[in-house]
């Protein structure tokens, strides 16, 4: 990734006179060499840190969000099927039978599931997921790292600092609670970086055919992440083409290479996005309890709970779920970003960078603005935003996630400042960098990561891992799981998954369309399929732990539910409410339960044929 010169302008961190920015030297020193692999290494002892407990103990997973850990095996195992058995990739019949997935509108990650095939077959999926997850946060940082020493900036030492905090500030450890997807955004570098380059005379052609490459990759990891690179690099753009006429003279090759990208990149993903917007299984937009994720004014200031001085006491009410702490920066890295944007006011990029962060910021307030866990009154922007298209399937919390490559830009910057100003300065040396060393430990030592605690699993049954289901499947039948997979329990898709989806599940943990009669708005993104009576039952079985009385007419509905489902059997494993679990389905069928190969079996095929 070196370049002849720098790609960004020359004012403030990025100047062109900066250390390698400037040399044009493609071949870096042997040093130079040994500093880059203990940089890459660093990131793989934090990557490793932050995950020990899971690759340590084999029978546990993310304590704090287990049901989005087995969803990813899940997928994984999608993506193995679709290399071994030509499986169709942007939909599957092997989970919420007998309507199935509309896997493009739910995170299928195929562009990382499908090169890591050999991994889930040689290894199971649970392998997979943890070797997407780490690898995720190592890659992230190692490809932040080259872009900083190579093309923004062209000093180690800044770019590594700039590269670790993208990659393990408080928001990516949060979100390595079971979304690897989110963590893993080693592509957005890329796409950063070939956007620059369409700017180069005569290379237009290919410069957009790469851009387009890049932003098909990221298109299949998250949508998301691509729609915030995007705007981020629309805005930072615009005030580069404004603020430096210099630039001027590169918009022609620069728009013809854009052209380029998106013509490419809407020619190869457009089937995928008429699948995921119109295809079967296809919702529009997310719920409104959804869309009112938001972030709280105070969390800006607060410490999350997988960060070294947070704790789920300093997160109490700041957040949804331990998943979704995106704003969490602490009160010194606060006060050191708008210090350092003051020291850099003279860069368009910082201030570029600056307003970009304070809008998404801004945004992911929500409809209400927050603080302290209480509404304020205050309307926040998004409430005008929330209902138009493709913005109405966006969490608003999480444009607060993409404030943190921002302030890792700036810290990156402000340290290569730092490192000019001592350079300049021989006389000073010693106390710039001992007041920046202060400053950055003060800002950062509060936020570095803390391993992400895990909760032991119960293994899959050896009626599933021994394949004892396969008779009761037949002729197109499905495996009825109590309780039924939803977004609170989803172990089923873990057990599938490791069958390598040879066992289809009825229901499951998913985004589908709310075809309810009454659903309002119609077609709106639903956790799961629709209820019917009969999950709705066990729902209740689950969150009690009592059985409902059962009517004749119960009986009738599950009946017609097992038909509905194509049910071959029920199948019920280890669970806090497994005796009322239990009583609950034989009363309803009248069948009597068999327990075999770790699980209570009820054949229904009597009743479903």
């Amino acid at each position: 990734m070196t370049t002849p010169e720098p790609d960004v302008p020359s004012d403030g961190p990025a100047a062109a006179s900066s250390a390698q920015g400037a040399s044009g030297d493609a071949r870096p020193s042997r040093g130079g060499k040994w500093a880059d692999l203990a940089a890459v290494l660093s990131f793989v002892v934090l990557g490793f840190w932050v995950t020990g407990r899971l690759w340590l103990d084999p029978g546990s997973d993310v304590r704090d969000n287990q049901s989005d850990q087995s969803q990813f095996e899940w997928m994984m195992a999608h993506g193995a099927r679709v290399v071994t058995h030509f499986a169709y990739p942007f939909r599957s019949d092997q989970m919420n039978v007998p309507d199935g997935v509309n896997l493009m509108a739910n995170t299928s990650v195929l562009s990382i599931s499908l090169p890591l095939t050999p991994i889930t077959l040689l290894l199971g999926p649970r392998a997979a997921f943890l070797v997407f997850l780490t690898a995720g946060m190592i890659a992230t940082a190692t490809a932040w790292y080259f872009l900083l020493s190579r093309v923004l900036i062209g000093t180690r030492g800044p770019a590594w600092l700039g590269a670790g905090f993208c990659a393990y500030a408080p928001a990516m450890v949060s979100h390595a609670n079971g979304h690897p997807n989110i963590v893993s955004q080693f592509v957005v570098p890329l796409i950063i970086w070939r956007t620059l380059r369409l700017g180069e005379p005569g290379r237009w052609l290919r410069n957009g055919v790469l851009l387009a490459l890049v932003i098909v990759w990221q298109a299949f990891l998250n949508l998301e992440i691509l729609l915030m690179t995007a705007i981020g690099l629309g805005v930072v753009i615009g005030v580069l083409a404004l603020g430096r006429p210099e630039l001027r003279s590169r918009i022609r090759p620069f728009l013809a290479g854009l052209g380029v990208a998106a013509g490419v990149a809407g020619l190869l993903l457009a089937y995928p996005l008429y699948v995921q917007f119109f295809g079967p299984g296809a919702y529009s937009g997310l719920s409104r309890l959804i869309r009112g994720y938001s972030s709280d004014l105070a969390s800006f200031v607060a410490y999350s709970r997988e960060s070294l001085a947070g704790s789920p006491r300093t997160a109490a009410g700041l957040a949804k779920n331990p998943t979704e702490e995106n704003s969490f920066f602490g009160w010194a890295l606060v006060v050191l970003v708008i210090a350092l944007v003051w020291w850099m006011r003279r860069s368009v990029v910082v201030l570029a960078l600056a307003a970009l962060g304070l809008l998404f910021a801004v945004l992911s307030l929500g409809r209400e603005v927050r603080f302290d866990n209480r509404g304020t009154g205050v309307p926040g922007p998004w409430a005008a935003l929330e209902n138009l298209p493709i913005l109405h399937s966006v969490v608003p919390t999480r444009w607060a996630l993409a404030i943190t490559p921002i302030v890792g830009l700036l810290l990156a910057f402000g340290a290569q400042r730092a490192h000019e100003l001592a350079r300049s300065n021989p006389a000073a040396r010693g106390q710039i960098r001992f007041v920046t060393a202060t400053v950055l430990v003060m800002a950062l030592l509060p936020i570095v990561p803390t391993p992400l605690p895990v909760a032991h699993l119960d293994p899959v049954p050896t009626f599933v891992t021994g394949g004892a289901w396969r008779p009761y499947v037949t002729g197109g039948r499905s495996v009825v799981t109590l309780p039924l997979p939803d977004t609170t329990y989803a172990d089923p898709l873990r057990w599938s998954a490791e069958t390598r989806l040879d066992m289809p599940l009825a229901r499951g943990y998913f985004l589908g369309p709310d075809t309810r009669p009454n659903a309002d708005p119609p077609k709106v993104a639903l956790f799961g399929a629709p209820p019917r009576p009969t999950s709705s039952f066990f729902s209740t079985i689950r969150r009690t732990g009592a059985v409902p009385p059962i009517t004749p007419q119960d009986r009738v509905k599950a009946v017609d539910d097992l038909r509905f489902w194509r049910a071959g059997v029920v199948i019920l494993g280890p669970h806090e409410h497994e005796a009322a679990l239990r009583r609950g389905m034989t009363e309803l069928t009248g069948i009597q339960p068999v327990f075999t190969g770790g699980v209570w079996v009820w054949d229904v095929r009597p009743l479903t044929d």
